[in-house]
């Protein structure tokens, strides 16, 4: 009985909760086989354990020592985070220049279109709901059975056709054609 009550000096002693997270608990390490991959692994994927910096930055106690080596004063280091500040904008602005340079392009080339042809600038513009189908549409959805019709009804319009297969240099799926000749070329 005395030796399932805990004495004074075992009740103030703590208990070491592990830091490993408990989604890798019920898992084995892999081994690969391959030193080299498990070396990239624990390098990149480091263990979660609270006692040492992690190369990748997750938790690396040091880093205010080492911030304070590298910029001894509080003023070094507003200026360099005024500086990148600053060519953070500079790089906002040259994307929104060329943005508006891009834009700027199609505005010019919509207005030469207008005068080309009304009737294509008209189409070019012509704000469609693809949720909504045409007679047409409706009439061939009708027509279709299965997996066509599945394919159809999924179809966004306006985009690129998922189904069309591009033209390639693989042989056919029917396998090759031994009674093929040229054209112009006799027996």
């Amino acid at each position: 009985m005395s030796s399932s009550i805990l004495t004074p000096a075992k009740a103030t002693l703590s208990f070491r909760v592990s830091q490993v997270p408990v989604r890798y608990a019920g898992r084995k390490p892999e081994a690969s086989g391959d030193p080299k991959k498990d070396l990239i692994r624990r390098i990149l994927y480091p263990s979660n354990l609270r006692n040492k910096p992690t190369p990748v930055g997750t938790w690396r106690p040091e880093v205010g020592h080492l911030l304070q080596r590298a910029i001894p004063s509080k003023q070094a280091h507003e200026t360099i985070e005024r500086a990148w500040n600053l060519h953070l904008r500079h790089t906002r602005w040259k994307r929104e220049a060329e943005l508006a340079r891009k834009f700027e392009c199609m505005r010019k080339a919509m207005e030469e279109l207008e005068k080309i042809d009304s009737k294509l600038y008209m189409g070019a513009n012509k704000v469609e709901d693809p949720r909504v189908w045409t007679a047409a549409e409706l009439e061939k959805s009708s027509q279709l059975r299965g997996a066509e019709k599945r394919a159809f009804d999924w179809r966004i319009r306006g985009l690129f056709p998922r189904e069309l297969r591009l033209p390639t240099d693989t042989p056919s799926r029917n396998g090759w054609d031994y009674q093929w000749k040229p054209l112009g070329e006799s027996v």
